[in-house]
């Protein structure tokens, strides 16, 4: 797959662009985002995740086009996890709706620049040595069997070594100051719990790319499509919160999905130099596991299940 330059600059700006656009033009940073206006913009970003596809597919044919819808497929699934873990944090530390929407946002503007870089490293590691797709797919398989070993453990950040960590070593104030992320107090700076709250979660997320790179390149070799997949799963990671906030418990079984999604990205990947499935498999297969899950989990908990007949 040949992408000249400037198709990558493209994107990479456009993405820069669409995000200041939000920030500046439509979104309001210090209002909580409404559920209709939420439902809106993630219908938009599902709907434009899915339609760059088709660009994909003029471009370079429907080979990379199905490569690039099982990734985006698999990232925006591994995001709904993402955001999952978003809202115990928040809860946990009481973070204010009304910061919610800010913090969210330079958290994905991170979380972009980070994944970017760990893309390009990666893309250069598969190319120069491809033996690294045996250690992702060996990794893949590990993450599969932590997701069904700890599917029913909830997140619990007050026993998190990470926040341990942070709490003995950075200088905090222990409150909100407002929007700012650090303080002055007695002449030092110090860290606000809302920018503790940003470095967890940048934390989680990066966290969550050792997960979902490794996953991508399982589905395709190509930086490009990696990174298009991340983009536009990230670029719908604000609205979707809002969207699922408050129906964590509606998919409990979404993780058992995304482990069998994971081990057999993992196993493909171990396996590459004797079985090659076309695309369309992969992504039948990772559609229908996930659609799945989602399905029986929504219907498991649908209201009135445990209620006593008669």
């Amino acid at each position: 797959m040949n992408v000249p330059l400037w198709v990558w600059v493209a994107l990479v700006a456009g993405t820069i662009l669409v995000i200041a656009l939000d920030l500046l033009v439509i979104s309001k940073p210090d209002r909580e985002m409404r559920m209709r206006t939420a439902v809106i913009w993630t219908t938009f970003w599902l709907a434009a995740g899915i339609g760059f596809g088709f660009l994909i597919a003029a471009g370079w044919g429907s080979r990379y086009a199905g490569e690039y819808w099982s990734g985006f497929l698999l990232e925006y699934s591994l995001s709904m996890d993402n955001v999952f873990v978003f809202i115990v944090l928040f809860g946990f530390f009481a973070t204010p709706a009304a910061a919610r929407l800010r913090v969210l946002t330079v958290g994905i503007l991170l979380a972009l620049a980070l994944r970017l870089v760990a893309i390009l490293v990666g893309g250069v590691l598969i190319t120069r040595a491809s033996w690294v797709l045996y250690l992702f797919g060996a990794f893949l398989l590990w993450t599969a069997w932590r997701l069904i070993a700890h599917a029913d453990d909830p997140a619990d950040p007050e026993h998190s070594k990470v926040l341990k960590f942070l709490k003995r070593h950075l200088p905090l104030t222990g409150t909100y100051e407002g929007a700012h992320y650090m303080v002055s107090r007695g002449g030092k700076r110090m860290i606000t719990t809302l920018g503790l709250v940003l470095i967890m979660l940048a934390g989680t997320d990066l966290v969550f790319a050792l997960d979902s790179i490794p996953a991508a390149f399982g589905v395709t070799k190509e930086p490009f499509i990696v990174f298009a997949v991340n983009a536009f799963a990230l670029l719908g990671l604000r609205s979707l919160y809002f969207v699922l906030e408050g129906m964590v418990e509606r998919f409990k079984y979404l993780s058992y999905g995304l482990a069998i999604v994971l081990a057999f990205v993992g196993i493909k990947m171990l396996v590459k130099d004797v079985w090659h499935p076309a695309a369309w498999m992969s992504l039948s297969f990772i559609a229908l596991v996930l659609i799945g899950s989602i399905a029986v989990s929504w219907w498991s908990t649908r209201p009135g299940r445990d209620l006593p007949s008669g």
